[in-house]
């Protein structure tokens, strides 16, 4: 079957950063479903993996975490899919990627395809709803429900994949006064557009912004991109005893900033339900199911915003230089081998 991968870690701009492979079918597992990948849409977590993960010696790694396919093929002991199910999800980073004709993922991580959506639309969304849902509901602990608040969430870098969602489902789902950051006034516009009530630059100071706008201090911050460069600004815009979530990498962060005020500090990485194989596994299938519910009764919106034709290496290597040039605004999907 066909692929794209890479066989050695190398800056997307070589020839060889990414390749088109011919790949062995997959065998299941007991609870595996063998899915045709029809869309795929690319996160930063790709070209982190591509430059971190060095394949062992005359091997080749696939990449890719959000998909949408159809079910070809299920484990002795599946029990939420059928043949002929459509799907989509965000996959393992333990296993394979998506970035083949046909992928193996277990079925507890898998959510219904949204019936409204094309294969294209469903794939931008699996990998950062998982991600801005856990952060917002588990990591924030942020309550459900449009009830009267005066809790506000400052969304650092809400311009990307998981901030065009996040935004979303803080503005739809909870009665938090949701302010995103942007770089852009295109960025910006895109922000208001998906429900935030204010944007602000985060090229210069947050909390004095926050103060212009009438914000003051917020109650939650989620950090999705450059923590570290930020972290003061952070740390003076929370109000105390608030709550920063985070979901990048940053190199170092000097935490005793957070004692005076009594702020928590939560990490999100997606990932850990199933690099652990965790009791609650399959919370990633409902949590799923709750989106492609939402979406199809108009309440959240897909975040694709590029679409670079078939699932390529020439495509790939386009996507992730996008993503590494830090001006990628919402998601990028490709469609087909």
């Amino acid at each position: 079957m066909k692929g794209v991968g890479y066989r050695q870690s190398l800056p997307i701009e070589h020839s060889d950063s990414l390749l088109e492979l011919d790949l062995p079918e997959p065998a299941l597992k007991e609870r595996d479903l063998l899915v045709a990948v029809h869309a795929v849409s690319v996160n930063p977590v790709d070209t982190k993996v591509r430059m971190r993960s060095q394949p062992e010696s005359g091997h080749a790694k696939v990449l890719g975490w959000d998909a949408a396919g159809i079910v070809q093929a299920v484990g002795p002991a599946v029990r939420l899919f059928k043949p002929g199910d459509r799907v989509s999800y965000a996959g393992s980073i333990a296993r394979p990627g998506t970035n083949s004709e046909l992928h193996v993922v277990d079925e507890r991580i898998v959510g219904p395809m949204p019936a409204s959506l094309s294969f294209a639309q469903a794939a931008a969304l699996p990998l950062t709803a998982i991600t801005a849902w856990e952060l917002l509901f588990e990591r924030l602990a942020v309550p459900a429900g449009k009830r009267a608040s005066q809790d506000s969430l400052l969304v650092v870098g809400a311009g990307g994949g998981v901030g065009s969602i996040l935004v979303q489902l803080a503005r739809k789902l909870t009665g938090l006064y949701v302010v995103g950051t942007a770089g852009r006034p295109e960025t910006g516009r895109w922000l208001m557009d998906l429900g935030a009530h204010a944007v602000i630059d985060h090229r210069k100071p947050l909390a004095a912004q926050l103060k212009d706008i009438g914000c003051g201090q917020v109650t939650h911050v989620a950090s999705l991109t450059h923590t570290d460069v930020h972290f003061t600004g952070i740390v003076e815009s929370l109000a105390p005893q608030g709550k920063l979530a985070l979901i990048d990498d940053p190199k170092s962060l000097d935490i005793g900033l957070l004692k005076q005020k009594s702020l928590s500090l939560h990490w999100e990485l997606m990932f850990t339900r199933s690099l652990f194989q965790t009791p609650d596994m399959e919370g990633q299938h409902r949590l799923l199911a709750d989106v492609a519910a939402l979406v199809d009764a108009g309440v959240l919106r897909t975040t694709l915003s590029e679409h670079y034709g078939r699932i390529s290496a020439a495509g790939l290597k386009r996507a992730h230089a996008l993503i590494e040039s830090g001006q990628a605004r919402g998601k990028i999907v490709l469609e087909g081998f």
